[in-house]
């Protein structure tokens, strides 16, 4: 992968953390968390992809279709469960 291709994909995951964050709204450490799970989600699609050789709407080395995909797969479940309260008592 060239450093090209990564700098896009960090900015595109990044991106994506930042229009969640943008739509469900928090403070700033829902940011990081939202950027963080995003980063996770997209590289963890693009490497999925390029095991199993899926180019599905590949950029140049990056599997940004799938990469997306992941992204926003663990970003909204990622979300999920970090509405869960726990009860003190």
């Amino acid at each position: 992968m060239t450093p090209q291709a990564f700098l896009f994909g960090v900015l595109v995951s990044t991106l994506i953390g930042a229009l969640f964050h943008l739509w469900r709204g928090g403070s700033l450490k829902r940011l990081i968390l939202y950027v963080a799970l995003s980063w996770l989600g997209f590289w963890a699609g693009h490497l999925l992809a390029s095991q199993l050789n899926w180019n599905f709407a590949a950029v140049g080395p990056l599997n940004l279709g799938m990469a997306i995909l992941t992204a926003v797969i663990v970003l909204a479940v990622g979300y999920w469960l970090s509405l869960v309260k726990i009860e003190k008592q």
